[in-house]
């Protein structure tokens, strides 16, 4: 299970800052962030078995996470690739086109999933619960994401983390310089306590619920830091290739945008 903090328009000079584990199968291939599009110019980590991606970010100042919901059945392994889905949203010029364009897919096309699209301006979350795909608009403040709805605390991720990335959100360091504070980002996505989901319960086999996630053959695969600044088209990303509690973050190069959002 994924997790994705994102404090939308929560500080004067920069309106979209994100800090995100990607969780999967640790035999599951995967690229570094690279050029996934040259028109538009995007950017983001590649899915190598499906050609997609979990986070991107376009030249139009677009920043796009998916997410997987939980499949009752399992899932269906024909489905077209989520991540496909979310390299397609990454082509449109604004959060609000391409929430129309994901609000008009079918869901029956793909597994379960949750899908952010956000700029300066507009944010929203779709999800695909299995039958038809519902679009919201993120309010201004700190939002929390995983493989449940937006702020739901029935999550342990959520109900465990909410409050630890809200009190770094309203520290006046944070405010006035959130790329500063990013190791501090790193440290909460680095969590390893944990929880098991009461949904599940320990006589089926409930599973560890920590940030950063270890299990035989599953885990915390990469994570990454996002700083959007609201007065000029830059865009920072931190990028960790492995799981935040032992690996560096770096500066990658991404689209710096022909055009504000």
């Amino acid at each position: 299970m994924c997790t994705l903090a994102i404090y939308f328009q929560a500080t004067r000079e920069f309106p979209v800052v994100i800090a995100a584990n990607r969780d999967e199968f640790l035999d599951r291939p995967a690229g570094e962030p690279t050029t996934l599009l040259e028109k538009p110019h995007v950017v983001g980590g590649k899915d190598l078995k499906a050609g997609g991606t979990w986070l991107g970010i376009s030249e139009y100042g677009i920043v796009a996470g998916l997410l997987n919901r939980r499949a009752g059945n399992g899932g269906n392994p024909q489905a077209r690739s989520r991540g496909l889905l979310c390299l397609d949203a990454l082509r449109r010029r604004t959060a609000a086109e391409a929430a129309e364009f994901a609000a008009h897919e079918r869901g029956s096309d793909y597994n379960p999933f949750n899908l952010l699209m956000v700029s300066r301006t507009e944010g929203f979350v779709a999800y695909n619960r299995g039958a038809s795909i519902e679009v919201v608009a993120l309010k201004p403040g700190l939002h929390l994401l995983t493989n449940l709805d937006v702020d739901d605390f029935e999550c342990p991720k959520i109900s465990a983390s909410y409050g630890k990335f809200a009190e770094l959100g309203n520290r006046a360091d944070f405010q006035r310089d959130p790329i500063g504070q990013r190791g501090a980002l790193g440290a909460l996505l680095a969590d390893h306590n944990t929880q098991l989901d009461s949904r599940i319960g320990t006589a089926a086999g409930g599973r560890p619920n920590a940030l950063c996630l270890h299990l035989d053959n599953y885990g915390t695969r990469s994570s990454s830091l996002i700083f959007m600044r609201g007065d000029t088209p830059e865009i920072v990303h931190y990028f960790a290739p492995g799981p935040p509690c032992r690996t560096a973050y770096a500066l990658v190069e991404i689209p710096q945008g022909r055009k504000c959002s």
